[in-house]
């Protein structure tokens, strides 16, 4: 499934789900498809789950709230690892996203 508009793009594959582009959806409501989503994916019984970032350019405060709650959500999941790749090519991910190991400490944080 994917989840698209002229500024941004979210698609599974297999248990990595790709977050590309410019998100400025106007609150939690606009981010549910999303959430869905990826819900979804993590409920499928993968071992691991892989959020990758590396070509999200900028992420509102709905959509980092948005990271938190799957976060959460993966943490409930207990023997699910949770990998998230992101790029210290964006200055908000190199600020944001060590933020997710406070919400789940055995995240696997990758920043290239």
């Amino acid at each position: 499934m994917e989840i698209s508009d002229e500024n941004f793009r979210v698609w599974a594959e297999k248990n990595e789900v790709y977050f590309d582009g410019v998100f400025r959806l106007a609150g939690p409501d606009a981010y549910a498809p999303i959430y869905s989503l990826v819900f979804s994916l993590l409920h499928e019984g993968h071992k691991q789950v892989t959020f990758n970032l590396t070509g999200l350019e900028f992420l509102n405060s709905s959509g980092i709230n948005l990271l938190a709650k799957l976060t959460i959500e993966a943490r409930k999941m207990g023997d699910l690892l949770l990998v998230v790749k992101g790029t210290n090519q964006y200055p908000w991910q190199a600020k944001s996203l060590p933020n997710l190991k406070k919400l789940h400490p055995l995240l696997d944080l990758r920043l290239a």
